[in-house]
């Protein structure tokens, strides 16, 4: 059973990506009933709220040393580290609700300052592996994973005063379809796992997760779960910012965030990337909590 303690940290920022409303996710979520859904589980839940996110001043948003709106991105995840870090102190599980995938930094940061070895279950259409150097639109929600390996901006990997937070041979990505030249370097050089949709086709979502198990659980002390909602198709998820067609199915999803619950071995966990400007009547979020309940052990019988 995973820990029944939960903390729940809302991270309104859409600064990460150049698409107003995801700042909305976390109200979104909310509305869509996580808390209940928790409850009825049996989940003593504590809502933390909503960090706050400075913005840019109108028509200052800028890119600075190609990274758009580096300042706040980095005060906003400087907030969540700490609020993070002291949930897992005091014995909590932190469950943050996004926002954009830029949260993942000081999710993140809050965490692996806990564990030796923390493993990642990066659950996602894209690798967000870019730097600064490899980014295409300068858009730091393209980063984190990189940020966490201790590659880029000082301001971003040196949160909390530690770098690296995570060892490559600790992730594993799911999901993957969207990836830019520089990911696909960087994961053949730090020999980064990734299952893509090609692998979840062919094998299917059964023996990947059974695969992941095997490869995290005895070298790891902890699993993060960092779920993006890209990770599934638009046709399931469809209020996201960055759509890839081909993705993961509902039921795909379901039946991973079932595995996981019956390991026990998720010791943290974030659901980002809700947009529900883009949105169609909440679908997305309501799919959010749907697979936050299949996670925290909701079954049918």
């Amino acid at each position: 059973m995973l820990n029944k303690q939960l903390s729940i940290i809302g991270v309104p920022m859409d600064l990460g990506q150049n698409r107003r409303g995801v700042d909305m996710g976390p109200s979104a979520i909310r509305y869509a009933g996580v808390l209940e859904t928790l409850e009825t589980l049996e989940y003593m839940v504590e809502d933390l709220g909503d960090i706050e996110i400075a913005r840019p001043s109108r028509g200052q948003e800028q890119l600075q040393d190609n990274l758009r709106n580096l300042k706040q991105v980095a005060e906003g995840n400087e907030k969540l580290a700490e609020k993070v870090d002291k949930a897992v102190a005091d014995g909590r599980f932190p469950l943050v609700l996004g926002g954009d995938h830029s949260i993942a930094i000081g999710s993140l940061a809050g965490i692996a300052k806990h564990y030796e070895n923390l493993g990642v279950i990066w659950y996602d259409a894209h690798g967000d592996l870019n730097t600064s150097d490899t980014s295409p639109s300068g858009n730091i929600h393209g980063m984190p994973l990189a940020v966490n390996l201790g590659m880029g901006h000082e301001r971003l990997t040196n949160i909390l005063d530690y770098q690296p937070k995570i060892k490559p041979e600790n992730i594993v990505i799911v999901g993957a379809r969207s990836l830019d030249q520089g990911e696909k370097e960087l994961i053949r050089e730090k020999g980064i796992k990734v299952y893509s949709m090609h692998e979840v086709d062919r094998l299917g979502m059964t023996a990947v997760i059974t695969e992941i198990i095997e490869y995290l659980k005895d070298k790891t002390d902890g699993v993060h779960l960092s779920l993006d909602l890209d990770g599934l198709d638009p046709s399931d998820a469809p209020g996201v910012g960055t759509p890839v067609i081909g993705g993961l199915s509902y039921r795909e999803s379901h039946l991973a965030m079932e595995m996981l619950a019956e390991t026990n071995m998720i010791t943290s966990a974030e659901f980002v990337e809700v947009n529900p400007i883009l949105d169609e009547k909440n679908k997305t979020a309501t799919i959010a909590v749907g697979l936050m309940g299949s996670l925290f052990g909701e079954k049918l019988k």
